[in-house]
């Protein structure tokens, strides 16, 4: 049962995760333009980007997006502790600790 749970919270925390993301990227696009008046960078290794704007992107969706997929996941963690009544096997505490 341990190792259908462990595929179970492996797929729910995937789905939070991705979900997530999207969810950052799209917010952060929409502050990004309304802060610059510019699209985000598509890629900030192009050269034609200016190093201090590729910069910041990378730094602004990297935090965001991190931050976005911890707390879908920590969620997704609560969410599985109230419907199964413990956490999610990468979670659980050593018991031998």
């Amino acid at each position: 049962m341990a190792k259908d749970s462990s595929k179970v919270w492996s797929a729910f925390s995937l789905v939070a995760a991705l979900g997530a993301a999207a969810v950052a990227k799209k917010a952060l696009d929409g502050s990004w333009k309304a802060a610059t008046g510019k699209q985000p960078p598509t890629n900030p290794a192009d050269p034609d980007v200016d190093v201090w704007e590729a910069v910041a992107w990378a730094a602004a969706s990297g935090t965001f997006v991190a931050l976005a997929k911890m707390l879908a996941q920590r969620r997704a963690a609560g969410y599985y502790l109230k419907s199964t009544g413990e956490l999610p096997p990468p979670l659980r505490k050593d018991a031998t600790a």
